[in-house]
């Protein structure tokens, strides 16, 4: 036991770090390309990777997941779902290259037709380094995963930068894009050290397939719900306007992992290796539950009263209009990372009915909003989205109860307290700073400081169960420290 807490512990404080590089770096390179490049460019960008992003989830079809929650994996499953991979990103590419001209008719705009012809090169690029990241998941090695991913992310941003500052325009985007997944591939290979051999099996893949394929479906449902958005903006609005929707997004999901990505990424691994101890998995997941929503509700408040001021800082006013997105994306940023704790009880512990199942339930939540939220334009949509949200993680904490046979309570009641609480702190902040008239460096500086106080004495005073777990665990992963000094 204490061996595997020692791995996730490791992997989790690599994969953090390396996060907060990554997007650290992706986020200064988005600065400068914000203020170098018009909104419409973004938004042309954005209706492309909204195609891309939808087809790549068919290179894999859901057996890099298998690969992970399978226990006994032979090589032949590794070769097999490699050159699997390379033919299906094949295909994928020859589609999308012949089908760029109907997707500029779909979205009315001529200009995306050699922009999606170049990127659908990424699905056969992409498929190279499905299994070789797969596999570093599963050893838990995320020292590699985050050389790779920060290197990667950091070359590719130079040359977006350099394109966009002599004047490439739209194509800087698309530069960096696809350079991003060249780099990842080139040192992935390099990090991992398995080399495919020449063996492949039919029986292999069937045997990944059952649990592989409803993981693929989960998957499918999760990139199409959660981009069509951009799908419909682009449609029915300009580039501008997805532009400025397709920027708040990107700060939110920022945002998202930095509150629990390096978690999520970690816990997947961690659970499906103790699937079969109960009383361990359900101290794991009502553990990991209490650290997000401390730390979810305390980023989701702070970029909350300061949303307006970071957008003008960074990215100049022109992009000013991003800012009423970002808010109320923020109302509705807590689903996902307490909804994929919940979605990974299930696929920790192989359950894969259950998962396809809970995200077809979610989908008809999201599928009434697309038709409803639109009639009230992009902010319609946003509210609307905020209920969804609330009804969604409802739906995870009931089946990840039944999963692993916990009270409901006990899943709601951290995620109910820490949301007030920096609810509360919110307003506090709100009602102190109305009347100051400061430039907005200071703003931020003032209400940053006095939410995160509020947050802390609030929960320190109620002792709450979020607060009191994440101070437990950073005040090990301090001592912890100390002793490597000593």
């Amino acid at each position: 036991m204490d061996n595997l807490k020692s791995q996730g512990a490791k992997a989790f404080l690599w994969d953090f770090f390396g996060k907060m590089a990554m997007h650290g770096t992706a986020f200064i390179v988005m600065i400068f390309l914000a203020r170098l490049l018009e909104p419409s460019a973004f938004g042309l960008v954005a209706m492309v990777m909204v195609i891309v992003s939808v087809a790549k989830v068919f290179t894999d079809v859901g057996l890099g997941g298998a690969l992970i929650q399978r226990r006994r994996v032979l090589p032949v499953h590794y070769t097999s779902v490699f050159y699997f991979n390379i033919f299906v990103g094949a295909g994928l590419t020859l589609i999308t290259f012949f089908s760029a001209t109907l997707i500029s008719d779909f979205f009315n705009n001529e200009e995306l037709v050699p922009i999606v012809q170049v990127m659908s090169v990424m699905f056969l690029i992409t498929a190279f380094s499905s299994v070789h990241t797969n596999i570093l998941r599963k050893e838990l090695n995320y020292a590699a995963l985050t050389k790779v991913n920060f290197f990667s992310a950091l070359l590719s941003g130079v040359a977006g930068v350099a394109l966009a500052f002599y004047g490439a325009g739209v194509w800087s985007l698309v530069t960096q894009a696809l350079s991003r997944v060249v780099f990842y591939n080139l040192f992935i290979w390099f990090a991992s050290h398995w080399i495919p051999s020449l063996l492949f099996s039919f029986k292999a893949l069937r045997q990944l397939w059952g649990f592989g394929f409803r993981i693929f479906l989960s998957g499918l449902l999760e990139t199409i719900y959660t981009r069509l958005d951009v799908i419909i903006i682009g449609k029915l609005f300009t580039p501008a306007a997805l532009g400025f929707f397709h920027q708040a997004k990107a700060l939110d999901g920022m945002i998202v992992q930095y509150s629990s990505g390096s978690i999520m990424a970690v816990l997947f691994p961690i659970l499906s290796k103790v699937q079969n101890d109960l009383p361990r998995f359900q101290h794991i997941a009502i553990r990991t539950l209490e650290i997000i929503c401390f730390v979810v509700f305390l980023l989701l408040g702070g970029v909350y009263l300061v949303s307006e001021e970071l957008i003008v800082i960074l990215f100049t006013e022109k992009w000013l209009p991003a800012a009423a997105y970002l808010k109320i994306l923020l109302l509705s940023g807590f689903a996902y990372p307490i909804g994929a704790l919940l979605v990974n009880i299930l696929k920790g512990r192989g359950n894969s009915k259950a998962f396809l199942r809970l995200e077809i339930y979610k989908k008809i939540l999201l599928s009434i909003n697309f038709y409803v939220g639109f009639i009230w334009g992009i902010e319609g949509y946003l509210y609307g989205l905020v209920i969804v949200s609330v009804l969604s993680v409802a739906l995870n904490i009931v089946f990840a109860s039944r999963e692993i046979h916990l009270p409901v309570l006990q899943f709601i009641r951290p995620m109910t307290v820490q949301m007030l609480l920096s609810v509360v702190a919110v307003i506090f902040v709100l009602y102190i700073t109305s009347g100051l008239e400061l430039n907005n460096i200071l703003l931020i500086v003032v209400k940053g400081f006095l939410f995160t106080f509020l947050y802390f004495l609030i929960s320190a005073v109620f002792r709450t169960a979020p607060f009191t777990t994440f101070r437990n665990q950073a005040l090990q992963v301090l001592r912890r420290k100390n002793r490597v000094k000593n």
